[in-house]
This record gives C-alpha cells, structure tokens and sequence, in this order.
C-alpha cells in the first residue's frame, strides 16, 4: 500500500461555521434558577410540532408568541431556551400537526434562519425531543417530571435527576493528500445522493479512534492522520455531529458495508467544486448534502483550498 503525501494537504478547515451551530441565545445555567414569573412575563414562546416543525414567517423569521397567550405561569411542558436583548424565549410542544399549518422544520428552513432563531429551533427540537423520551426513571421506572425550567428530569419515586442527553457522531472528510476525496450513499437517501462519512460513538471509544472504526467498518479503508475541523448539533433527536477530516489511500479496494453503504466512491476536486455550484442539483450523477449540514461545509472547505 503506497503512503499519501498529505504535505500541503492539511491546511484547510470548514468554509463557515455551521448553519446549526450559531447560537447567540445566552443560555447560562443561573437562568434556570431565576423568578420564573419574571422570566416568562417578559418572555416570547416557540411551538414545536412532535416532528421538529415550527412556524416560519416571511422573511424567514420564527413566529414567537407573546407568552401572554399562554397564560401568566408557563404550562407544564414549556422549557427555557435562553435569553437575548432581554427577552426569554421558551418552546411548547404544539398539540397539532404543523404540516397542516405549512410550519417547517431544520432541514428546509436551517440555512434560511438567522442565528438567533436558528439556535432557538435547534435547541427547541433536540430539548423537547429529550422529554418526549425521558418520561419514566431509568432506575426505578417510577414517572418523572420536569424542573429547573426544563433542563431536568426529577423522578417521583427515588428523586434521582436525569439531565438532557447528547449522542455524538463522528464525521469524516477521508482525503487523499491531493485532489480526491471519498464519498458514499447510504441506500435510504435520494438519487445520487453522496456525502462523507459517519457514525456513532460507541461506549468507551475516543472519537478519534472512532474515526477510523467507522471507515473501516464502512468502506474497508484503513485512514491516519485523523484531524479535528469543528461540530454542529443535530438534533434528529438528539445528536452531536463532531467533524474530522483524515488521509486515506485510493488503491486500497473499497468494500461497501452490506446494507448500510450502497455505493463508495473516489471523487475528484473539479467534480465537488461542480456539485457544489449545482446548489443541490445532481452533476454527473453526484448530489452533495444540503448546506444546512456540516458536510457541506467540510466539502467546501476541502475543495476550495487547493492541495
């Protein structure tokens, strides 16, 4: 196995941070501890739908409602989300389906927001996806209940406290030291879809060495020099997307992981830098992921800085 000259090839980063990482909201733990009339009294509510949809207005802003529309205490359910320019914005759970209201949820709507309402949303879907779960104690089995303004579950039977999970994910540019880089498509996604590669982190296993467990798993390639670019919550419910890039070797035979990986494939620099002109639209057989995501920007990163 030839080794890839990777000089000059490890210099490039995402191209801008990623679209659902720009909470501006102050979102510190003292708040949770504030008079809760205060905060709800000079406060603005997000609903949510169970399938991550919320109200988008023209202009591509956030309906939040007045509190004052809900009553003058925060209904059960309702979670603090954070506080900026001083107003506190919550989220509660619709009781009907935004698909009726024409609401939208991250995927279509992420890349449109602004920074505030785009870490309002992402925070929103992943919290209240977290209680929607995390209703019975996971050592007694007795009910739980929300406190701390949403940011805990206390239980009724032992008292015992469960604070809100994350799962992180690795993602993967796998370069090659020049002008290919590796990309794959799951069967379940649209024609000619293809990104860079992820997976779970498992119990006890560093992210890094995670890193290659998943390439190898996955495509069958060994990769090294495994490097850390940036991450983005991805709340669908719950995960954390923690980017890497590493250098793998093209004449190493690639072996699609059976029913997980339907197809792999070496893809030249010209090739990404004209997906990513088509905006979505496949060029010779390669759609590139939409720019709410942080493959997107690491697949820009990547082909814009020459090798």
């Amino acid at each position: 196995m030839s080794t890839p000259d990777v000089a000059g090839a490890t210099g490039f980063g995402l191209d801008a941070a990623p679209l659902l990482s720009r909470s501006t909201v102050d979102r510190s733990e003292w708040l949770r501890d504030e008079d809760t009339a205060q905060l709800w009294a000079h406060g603005r509510v997000l609903l949510v739908d169970r399938k991550g949809r919320a109200p988008v207005l023209e202009g591509d802003v956030l309906d939040h409602r007045p509190t004052a529309e809900f009553g003058t205490q925060p209904p059960p359910g309702a979670v603090l989300l954070g506080q900026d320019d001083g107003v506190s914005y919550w989220a509660l759970r619709a009781g009907r389906d935004g698909a009726e209201l024409g609401w939208r949820d991250l995927r279509n709507a992420g890349a449109l927001l602004g920074s505030v309402d785009a870490g309002l949303l992402t925070t929103a879907v992943g919290l209240l996806s977290w209680h929607d779960r995390s209703r019975y104690c996971a050592v007694c089995g007795a009910g739980t209940r929300g406190v701390r303004l949403g940011w805990v579950q206390q239980c009724s039977g032992c008292d015992r406290e469960e604070y809100p999970r994350t799962d992180p994910a690795v993602i993967c540019l796998v370069h090659d030291g020049g002008d290919q880089v590796l990309l794959a498509r799951q069967p379940v996604w649209p024609r000619d879809r293809y990104s860079v590669l992820a997976g779970f982190v498992e119990v006890g296993e560093a992210l890094e060495a995670c890193v290659q467990r998943e390439i190898r798993e996955e495509v069958g390639v060994t990769v090294s020099d495994v490097r850390y670019l940036g991450s983005q919550p991805w709340p669908f419910p719950r995960s954390l997307m923690v980017g890497f890039a590493a250098v793998g070797d093209p004449e190493q035979p690639l072996h699609p992981a059976d029913g997980e990986i339907e197809d792999a494939r070496w893809v030249p620099r010209d090739d990404v830098l004209a997906a990513l002109e088509a905006e979505g639209n496949a060029i010779n057989g390669l759609r590139l992921p939409p720019g709410v995501s942080i493959a997107y920007r690491m697949l820009r990163g990547w082909a814009n800085t020459p090798s």
